[in-house]
């Protein structure tokens, strides 16, 4: 675990909305012919309350179909059978079902634990969405024209794209890096796809074992001594500044600004011999090829 932890990890804000649009819930709430989503009661669809921490959650947040969908159609290499979920989606569709009806208030209501692993979660679950919605399957997630930007899901009572869900909420809302280890963006490149949701009462060791695990694979951080070179996965260069505002070190590291508060991060995941290296400086530093190939098994 980093040594250098956030003195308050997560900082709460209100949820920024998009207008809600009644038609996106329509199908959820009476089952349209032509809808993907099936029609759920909490009386006859398995809705579960979600108690992800001390504060109750939503009893509409199924996240126990959700929990079905990652230990089923993931492996312990974080990759999806993509073809067998399409084939069996109705634990993946009643989740996303269950994220629309939870109500702004309820979100509000909970601990920012909670807020930011439902956002998480919804992230995740409408990206595999993204995914085997197409027919056939596309070989890249890149490959779904507007996938991010564009496509809007019922989210909360609001609509929002995955981009507003990463970018505006997330990213916008709260001090966490660490976030960057625990979305799945559906490439090889990514982090690894848990087989479990995350929660509110778990979610500090899970973000910790995400990067752990993450930092593990050399196209995500890798010391090349011989070539004097510190190779980076392309995430930290993307949105290398959400870690200076808690890891910007007084000295020590190298490269930007950016840089040093990523590598000064890193480092309190390694061991003493790595941590010197990073801190000494005296290296270049370089990102690796990111391949957006579907994480999909073999």
């Amino acid at each position: 675990m980093t040594e250098q932890r956030l003195k308050k990890p997560y900082s709460k804000q209100k949820l920024r909305q998009q207008p809600f649009l009644l038609w996106a819930l329509i199908p959820v709430l009476i089952g349209l012919g032509g809808c993907r989503l099936p029609v759920w009661s909490s009386k006859d669809s398995g809705l579960a309350i979600a108690q992800s921490s001390g504060a109750a959650a939503d009893a509409t947040v199924n996240l126990p179909a959700f929990a079905t969908v990652l230990s089923t159609y993931v492996d312990d290499k974080g990759l999806v059978n993509y073809e067998a979920l399409q084939a069996n989606r109705q634990q993946l569709d009643a989740f996303n079902a269950s994220l629309a009806l939870t109500t702004p208030a309820t979100y509000e209501s909970w601990e920012a634990a909670d807020q930011i692993a439902f956002l998480i979660n919804a992230y995740n679950s409408l990206t595999l969405k993204a995914i085997i919605d197409e027919s056939p399957i596309k070989a890249s997630i890149k490959d779904i024209p507007g996938v991010w930007r564009f496509d809007q899901h019922p989210i909360l009572q609001s609509q929002q794209t995955l981009n507003n869900i990463e970018h505006d909420i997330l990213r916008a809302n709260f001090s966490e890096p660490r976030i960057h280890a625990a979305l799945v963006c559906a490439a090889l490149s990514c982090p690894y796809l848990r087989q479990e949701p995350f929660t509110g009462e778990n979610l500090d060791a899970q973000l910790d074992d995400q990067v752990q695990i993450f930092l593990s694979r050399p196209e995500a951080f890798e010391i090349d001594r011989e070539n004097n070179e510190v190779r980076l996965s392309a995430i930290f260069d993307w949105f290398g500044q959400d870690w200076v505002p808690g890891f910007a070190p007084e000295s020590g590291f190298a490269g930007n600004d950016n840089e040093r508060a990523v590598l000064n991060f890193i480092s309190g995941y390694l061991e003493e011999t790595d941590r010197a290296y990073l801190q000494q400086g005296d290296y270049q530093v370089s990102y690796s090829y990111y391949d957006w190939s579907l994480n999909r098994q073999p």
